[in-house]
């Protein structure tokens, strides 16, 4: 019998190139999500956990979390597999948040890679990452800059 073993089907460091673009699928923010994401972060700000406290609030209703809907993009970029398995460590992050994100809202983010470092003395290299997460109305609600650190093949 074929022993099956786990292969990594990440792009390593020098797989990826400068203007390459990758898309995410989508997921919707749920009520539930918000709950968990409260109850996991101590972040129990009524603007995200009190319905007719936002009710009365400039947005109207309440807010997914920064945070929350940043944990979600990563999330969705680590699916499309692009680093399973060859990201080393996630280094740094820039992030503005330009729209609130609503229960019910999807999100999607779209990544383009824009810069490239070889850290060969960590076995690979930093990956840049210009990230816009967008809802479904196509409208950017984050973006910024991730920085991976990613495996290299030699």
């Amino acid at each position: 019998m074929t022993e099956l073993t786990y292969q990594p089907r990440g792009l390593y460091f020098e797989d990826f190139a400068i203007g390459q673009k990758v898309l995410t699928a989508g997921r919707t923010i749920t009520e539930a999500d918000i709950v968990m994401f409260a109850g996991l972060s101590g972040d129990f700000n009524q603007i995200h956990t009190d319905a007719a406290y936002s009710a009365n609030y400039m947005f109207g209703q309440r807010i997914a979390h920064g945070l929350l809907v940043q944990s979600i993009a990563t999330g969705l970029a680590v699916r499309t597999g692009v680093i399973e398995g060859t990201v080393l460590a996630f280094r740094e992050l820039s992030a503005k948040f330009s729209l609130p994100t609503f229960i019910g809202d999807t999100v999607h983010v779209e990544i383009e890679i824009t810069k490239k470092k070889r850290l060969k003395r960590l076995g690979g290299g930093n990956i840049t990452m210009k990230y816009s997460v967008l809802n479904q109305e196509g409208k950017v609600v984050q973006r910024g800059d991730w920085i991976m650190l990613v495996k290299s093949r030699e």
